[in-house]
């Protein structure tokens, strides 16, 4: 039986790694796992329960208590929150404004870590992004990504795609989220947001979405040749 093929795509928020990912995953015939989206998940249970985001506790029980899933039958897959999905809910703003929190806690990312290997454990080839896959959850993944680019190019990316949403934006105070957020993601002491060791690195701000893909499937089919891994997912880079 060959290993599983475990591809991580980290960096910070507004990169576009969960659009690169789900994109990159279609195109190499992988399946695809936002975990970003299930640190948002637990942020929407902690506001739908009333929970205060700094209950770590709390948090930890209610988690323990409610049915988190990742829905594979659907492209790009969804996140499940006690059999409902909460896709479009979680991106919303009140999540976004403490999901950095949320995230810092222990034992919140104890459990969430576990899930995600759970999830490896069940998939041959999956690419999986998010803050901390190359560094904490596959150190060991066979090819390791990290996408970057610049604040104000994430503040604007964010900012059109809350737009496209119906929102009133102001650009302004996303940069000013945007930063913030980098400052808490790197600074927490779990799972603190940094290049894996031996990643390799696309830094994404003049860079088209088509471009970053086709940039992503080129490095990923390359790193497996080199490997003499393949990723029997046919055509050439």
């Amino acid at each position: 039986m060959n290993p599983p093929i475990i591809v991580t795509i980290d960096g910070p928020a507004g990169t576009g790694k969960s659009s690169a990912a789900s994109e990159l995953a279609q195109r190499l015939g992988f399946d695809m796992l936002d975990t970003g989206a299930m640190y948002r998940a637990v942020a929407l249970l902690s506001i739908e329960l009333a929970i205060d985001p700094r209950d770590e506790h709390a948090l930890a029980v209610a988690m323990d208590c409610a049915r988190l899933a990742v829905d594979f039958s659907s492209r790009p897959p969804a996140i499940r929150l006690n059999s409902r999905d909460v896709h479009e809910r979680i991106r919303d703003a009140d999540v976004t404004g403490i999901v950095s929190l949320i995230a810092s806690h222990h034992e919140v990312r104890v459990r969430l870590v576990r899930a995600q290997r759970d999830v490896a454990a069940q998939h041959e080839r999956l690419v999986t992004e998010g803050r901390d896959q190359g560094s904490v959850v596959f150190p060991d993944a066979t090819v390791r990504i990290w996408l970057d680019a610049r604040p104000e190019v994430r503040a604007h990316r964010r900012s059109e795609e809350l737009r496209s949403r119906g929102e009133v934006v102001n650009e302004a105070r996303v940069l000013a989220e945007i930063i913030a957020r980098d400052a808490s993601d790197r600074g927490r002491a779990e799972g603190p947001l940094r290049k894996p060791v031996g990643a390799d690195s696309i830094d994404t701000s003049t860079l088209s979405f088509a471009t970053v893909v086709e940039e992503l499937e080129r490095l990923v089919r390359r790193r497996l040749h080199e490997s003499d891994i393949g990723c029997g997912c046919g055509g050439g880079a």
